[in-house]
C-alpha cells in the first residue's frame, strides 16, 4: 500500500489529479489503468482516432499522445525525486501536442508507445524503495515527492480517460 502524498508534498495544481486516484499499491493501480487505456483506445479505427468532439479540441490520437508525453516527463521527474536530486525541474506545458503531429501516426503505434512508456514507469516504480518514494525533487520551487509524481501520472491519465468516455465515445459509431 502506497500512501498518497500530503498536499504540501506537491505543487497545488497536482491536487485535482492526485485526489482523483484511490490510495493503494502503485503497481496494481498502474497495471489496472494500463488495461483501461487499452480498452478505450485499442478498438479505435484510424478514422475514429482522428475524431474531435468540438473544433479546436484534440483528436483521440492527440489525447493518447499527450498522456504518453506527460507520463514520460513525470516518470523522469519521479526518478530525479527518488534519487534525492534537488536540481530544479523545468515546467511541462501542453505545447508538446501542438509541436508534433500525433495524427500522422497510426493509432497502433501510439498504443505501442503507451505500452512501452507504461512498462518503463512500472519498472521504475518497482525499483524504487519505500524510502526513495518519499524523497523529493524541486518542481516550481516546491518539494515534490517521487510518490506524488506517480500519483500524478495516474490522476492525469484518469482525467483524460474521463473526458474520452464523456465527450468522445458518445459520438463514435463503435
Amino acid at each position: 500500500m502506497h500512501v498518497k502524498p500530503h498536499q504540501n508534498h506537491f505543487p497545488p495544481h497536482f491536487g485535482e489529479y492526485i485526489d482523483s486516484v484511490p490510495e493503494g499499491d502503485l503497481i496494481l493501480l498502474l497495471l489496472e489503468q494500463e488495461q483501461e487505456v487499452l480498452e478505450w483506445f485499442s478498438p479505435l479505427q484510424e478514422q475514429d482516432s482522428l475524431f474531435r468532439y468540438s473544433e479546436g479540441k484534440w483528436s483521440l490520437k492527440e489525447v493518447l499522445g499527450h498522456i504518453v508525453d506527460t507520463e514520460r516527463i513525470m516518470s523522469y521527474r519521479m526518478l530525479v525525486a527518488g534519487r534525492g536530486d534537488k536540481t530544479p525541474l523545468p515546467r511541462h506545458h501542453d505545447i508538446y501536442v501542438s509541436k508534433t503531429s500525433f495524427d500522422r501516426r497510426p493509432i497502433a503505434d501510439l498504443i505501442a508507445e503507451f505500452r512501452t512508456v507504461r512498462a518503463s514507469t512500472l519498472s521504475l516504480v518497482r525499483g524504487l524503495t519505500d524510502e526513495e518514494l518519499k524523497q523529493s525533487g524541486l518542481l516550481n520551487e516546491v518539494e515534490t515527492t517521487a510518490t506524488a509524481f506517480a500519483y500524478f501520472i495516474l490522476g492525469h491519465a484518469h482525467h483524460h480517460l474521463r473526458i474520452v468516455r464523456e465527450r468522445y465515445f458518445p459520438h463514435l459509431p463503435l
